[in-house]
């Protein structure tokens, strides 16, 4: 290697170079708009409650906290109650969905809301040394926590960094969407303390540390990195303390070690891995050697994580965990009970299966589906039905039960066995779906750049993208799910030409597409269809996606098996009706009905109707069946 060229892969560009990055990027979410279908019924109902909830309540562990007035507010219950070890871990997800629905809908309110609780947020850290707490600290529990985390001593059920993360990453977004100086502050704040609180302790102690569940620290470490670049070194060398071996070590060696561990606490971890790999990545971006692979370590624990969990841990439906854990690999049939897919691990997977599928965007890419064809079930019949459709505020369910007979809204104990509620719930699961709900179009379409104007199309949802750097917008058109089909319209092409992938699922084997009435040639289920050409004004792509009856067996049992239709998964109508075993279910015997989605079939020798499992409210169901025969 000429020794000039290996001095320049040593030393780092200026940060204030343009990083060239070949990977495609999501388009802000003020670019995607939602026009009708399932998706916007979940959004409003969600803005509802983050237009209702009362900011000071939400404020009163902090004020009390930090020695403030609370202002005659009231105080929250649940995880937020005064007496909660890790009170506060909600409210970050506030100021994210707040953010989010400022910046996706446009709503002044919501930006006036978080801007309104990060000047409250500063004004609690600003009193810290009369609240006898160090520089930068933020939280509604004393810093003496921290102490007994740090001797091992602290109670268990505790987890402070879990909360500290949750605060920092909501001032992180409402920096990075609402351009707030007042937030990066706080932040920064946040983040020294974390760093000289981490800094004092050995490698050792660090790691034992890391035996209490932390959130994604090295997460938003390693964000803050990429937006602060005055501080870039810094907060990335404070991201890396959080690295947690026990659990990478094995992934990174392509082992699965999962079996037994609670499940939510490590998929941030491995959304962690997967940002540090990019920052660690983008200096030689900027080089102009795109393909160079950063620390492929921090790579290889986020694949191998994904490819574990998708293929190995996960239900039909997209979930994955049982009682919060993994289980062992491949134990599916024998986990199918009422605490089965907690919520948070989803919104976790598909963090992080948008960060894998944007990896693999360079040229050492296969070009698949598996990706968004993940993200499709887990969205379609997980997060979005996790929703209350009956509830004004958007309440959610904790847990989606997989138990025959099982019910939506059947939660944990302390949650009342119930849905959530305004003021006496704020589960973790609760804050991830305030934010899933509020960014539910950032996902359906993807640009690149660095080979020419490039428009990726993940998913079948009624919506408009608008390209204004190219001066292009397309309006997808669909019914999907209850349709087999979408329409790709632009409605103004620009001033260049560029090219539309179009995701064609796996599931969909003989789709169809055609582009302004002419065939297209070369489509693939499992693979994108491409289309490049000068675009005009009502030029059109239209697709067919084909759906099938497909069983999705249980992999310790092919005898127990759930039904989908495509993306679909189908479950049984029991009504009010308890099951106390799962129900032997004919193949053979099922039926279309007239009704979109619907069918009948012959359980236990009774006719059952099998309806989408996100429609799945106000009733029993079964999901997986004791199956027999052959699907007809």
């Amino acid at each position: 290697m000429h020794l000039t060229f290996f001095l320049l892969l040593l030393t780092p560009p200026s940060l204030a170079e343009p990083i060239a990055s070949p990977l495609a990027s999501p388009f802000p979410l003020s670019s995607v708009s939602l026009t009708s279908g399932l998706l916007p019924a979940n959004q409003n109902r969600t803005v509802a409650y983050l237009l209702d909830v009362a900011p000071d309540r939400l404020l009163y562990n902090f004020r009390l906290n930090h020695k403030l007035s609370t202002l005659g507010a009231a105080p929250n219950g649940g995880w937020d109650a005064p007496s909660f070890p890790f009170r506060t871990h909600m409210q970050g997800h506030f100021l994210t969905a707040w953010a989010q629905c400022h910046v996706a809908l446009g709503l002044a309110e919501c930006r006036t809301r978080a801007e309104n609780f990060v000047a409250a947020l500063a004004k609690c850290q600003a009193n810290n040394a009369a609240a006898g707490f160090a520089a930068g600290y933020l939280s509604g529990f004393p810093e003496s926590d921290f102490d007994l985390l740090d001797r091992r001593q602290l109670k268990s059920g505790n987890v402070p960094y879990y909360a500290v993360h949750k605060t920092m990453a909501g001032l992180l977004d409402v920096w990075r969407l609402l351009g707030s100086a007042a937030a990066r502050d706080v932040l920064r704040g946040m983040a020294g303390w974390v760093e000289a609180r981490t800094g004092r302790l050995s490698s050792a102690q660090m790691q034992a540390v890391l035996g209490t569940e932390f959130g994604g620290m090295g997460d938003v470490l390693a964000e803050l990195a990429q937006v602060d670049a005055p501080n870039r070194a810094r907060w990335l060398a404070v991201a890396r303390r959080f690295d947690h071996a026990a659990v990478m070590d094995p992934l990174a060696a392509g082992r699965d070690a999962l079996s037994g561990l609670h499940a939510n606490t490590q998929v941030p971890k491995w959304i962690g891995a997967a940002r540090v790999y990019v920052v660690t990545a983008e200096d030689y971006w900027r080089l102009g050697t795109p393909y160079y692979t950063g620390e492929d370590r921090y790579r290889a624990v986020a694949v191998n994580a994904w490819e574990a969990t998708v293929h190995h841990h996960t239900y039909a439906m997209g979930g994955n965990s049982q009682a919060e854990h993994f289980r062992a690999r491949d134990a599916i049939s024998g986990f199918l009970s009422k605490d089965t897919a907690e919520a948070c691990n989803t919104y976790n997977m598909l963090k992080l299966t948008r960060d894998l599928w944007t990896l693999s965007t360079n040229t050492t890419a296969p070009g698949g589906t598996e990706h968004f064809d993940y993200y499709e079930l887990a969205l379609l019949n997980h997060l979005i039905p996790a929703q209350n459709p009956a509830s004004a505020h958007g309440h959610i369910t904790y847990f989606t039960p997989l138990n025959p007979g099982g019910r939506r809204g059947v939660g944990p104990a302390w949650g009342g066995g119930t849905w959530s509620t305004d003021y006496d719930s704020f589960w973790c699961c609760q804050g991830t779906q305030i934010e899933t709900n509020t960014k539910l179009m950032d996902s359906i379409y993807f640009y690149q750049e660095s080979n020419g104007a490039l428009l990726w199309v993940h998913l079948f949802v009624p919506s408009v993208v608008r390209w204004e750097a190219r001066g292009i917008v397309v309006r997808q058109t669909t019914a999907f799910p209850a349709g087999d089909g979408t329409e790709l319209v632009v409605e103004k092409a620009g001033t260049t030409a560029f090219r539309i992938k179009v995701r064609i699922p796996a599931w969909a084997v003989g789709a169809e597409v055609s582009v302004n009435g002419g065939p297209a040639s070369g489509v693939k289920s499992g693979t994108y269809a491409e289309f490049g050409m000068e675009w005009k004004d009502g030029d059109r792509i239209s697709v067919k996606l084909p759906r099938r009856l497909r069983l999705v067996a249980a992999n310790d049992k092919p005898g127990v098996a759930a039904v989908a239709y495509g993306p679909v998964v189908l479950s049984g109508k029991y009504g009010d009706t308890a099951l106390t075993a799962m129900p032997g279910l004919a193949l053979g015997s099922i039926k279309a009905t007239q009704k979109p989605l619907e069918f009948t079939a012959q359980a236990d020798g009774k006719t059952v109707t099998l309806g989408p499992f996100h429609e799945a409210h106000g009733h029993n169901y079964n999901v997986y069946w004791a199956v027999s025969g052959q699907l007809s």
